[in-house]
């Protein structure tokens, strides 16, 4: 273990390049739209009768000043990293003058909360279904179970999303299809607010575990089907230690390991369902959010969810990347 602290600098180096890359191919993408959000603004002062040409030549520059585009791509470039490197995105072009980054906390919250209750409740529940079917491999209630999530798998979240609201929606009207919370509601903690959030989030968390738990399910079990061979746990058969012993303390906290190694390579698969699912959904989270920047040609908001995305996903790898060692011994740094 002398070596772990080498390793997690090496990971950290490798954090600081996949965010630099990640936000740096945004910044030029996002230049290489032909919108041009200082023109959009000028366009839309005009509509509202402004053109008086000298002020509408200085609301150009000051525009441009704000935005952070005078002078060429590159020059833009470094000073995107410096208003960056303080925090500061600059306003947003669709809400001006609102700062983006309080734009982003509006929304980051909701987000974060059916993202991370997805990712327990579909980590938790593939991997314990997994190691019942891989170790109980006669069970036909298990291997129904299993067919179905199996199934679900390759299904795209917005196509069960879409099913889910004919079903719940339309043909079964029980749960709420669109929105957060229903127009017109007290935002003031309560319980009966806390209870319509979570009314509106069972949908678009329901179309998420339902797909994602599949493939938790077809790693663990085939994990559970390898351990269940090894010596040791013959020699526990032999010795009559109770299958349940067997599962829980000899199986499955040694297939787990390898599953928390894969919970870090899946977040940005499960990011990128999240923010399809709420748009789906109309959910106001960042995904939400970030369908609305695009079509306004707001790439303030765009680069500043982009950067968000980019660093929350590549914080959290690194996080499990770094324990992984921890948790097993086995996992050799050097």
């Amino acid at each position: 273990m002398t070596s772990y602290p080498v390793f997690v600098l090496k990971r950290f180096g490798q954090f600081l390049l996949v965010v630099f890359l990640g936000i740096s191919a945004t910044f030029f993408i996002t230049h290489m739209t032909p919108i041009d959000p200082v023109e959009e603004s000028i366009g839309a002062i005009q509509q509202m009768g402004q053109s008086d040409p000298r002020a509408v030549d200085l609301m150009r520059q000051s525009l441009r000043e704000l935005y952070g585009l005078e002078g060429s791509v590159w020059q833009q470039y470094l000073h995107f990293w410096g208003r960056l490197a303080t925090g500061d995105l600059g306003p947003s072009l669709s809400a001006f003058p609102t700062p983006v980054s309080t734009i982003i906390a509006r929304a980051l919250p909701w987000t974060i909360g059916l993202m991370t209750v997805s990712v327990i409740i579909t980590f938790i529940l593939g991997n314990m279904i997994g190691a019942l079917a891989g170790y109980y491999r006669k069970s036909m209630v298990l291997k129904a179970v299993s067919l179905v999530f199996i199934a679900m798998q390759p299904i795209p979240y917005y196509i069960l999303a879409f099913v889910l609201i004919i079903l719940f929606g339309y043909l079964w009207p029980i749960l709420p299809i669109n929105g957060g919370y229903e127009m017109n509601t007290d935002l003031r903690l309560s319980f009966s607010l806390v209870l319509d959030i979570l009314r509106h989030s069972i949908l678009p968390a329901l179309s998420l575990i339902l797909v994602g738990t599949g493939s938790w399910l077809i790693g663990m079990r085939a994990l559970v089907s390898n351990i269940i061979t090894e010596d040791y746990v013959v020699f526990a058969e032999l010795g009559g230690v109770p299958k349940r012993k067997i599962l829980r303390s000899y199986i499955a906290r040694n297939a787990m390991v390898p599953q928390f190694t894969g919970l870090a390579m899946s977040l940005g698969a499960v990011f990128n369902g999240t923010v399809i699912t709420e748009i789906v959904f109309g959910y106001p989270g960042i995904g939400n959010l970030l369908i609305s920047a695009v079509h306004a040609g707001d790439y303030s908001l765009v680069l500043g969810l982009s950067a968000l995305s980019i660093v929350g996903v590549a914080a959290a790898v690194f996080i499990i990347d770094i324990l992984g060692p921890l948790i097993d011994p086995r996992i050799k740094v050097e």
